[in-house]
């Protein structure tokens, strides 16, 4: 596959403007297109993004049962002796 110069520009431009960790790995990679390019990056970041679900959803639950949890467990108010304290 031949590239013209403007065009492995572009692929170093769009490279610079990813975020660090994707950025690392598509560079990497070394890719020659435009297109190359792009797919990488669009796979690295799907794959970041579902990670990133699973661990919040995992989190989300692990909060919800321990909030459950301590619900049960909670005292009732002390109710103080109101009468005695105005006798």
């Amino acid at each position: 596959v031949r590239t013209c110069p403007e065009e492995s520009d572009r692929v170093e431009r769009y490279i610079d403007g990813l975020p660090d960790s994707i950025h690392e790995s598509v560079a990497a990679s070394k890719p020659i297109t435009m297109h190359e390019a792009t797919e990488m990056a669009t796979g690295l970041m799907d794959k970041k993004i579902r990670t990133y679900a699973k661990r919040h959803a995992a989190n989300k639950r692990k909060f919800e049962d321990t909030s459950r949890n301590n619900q049960s467990r909670q005292q009732p108010p002390k109710r103080q002796d109101v009468a005695r304290a105005y006798a």
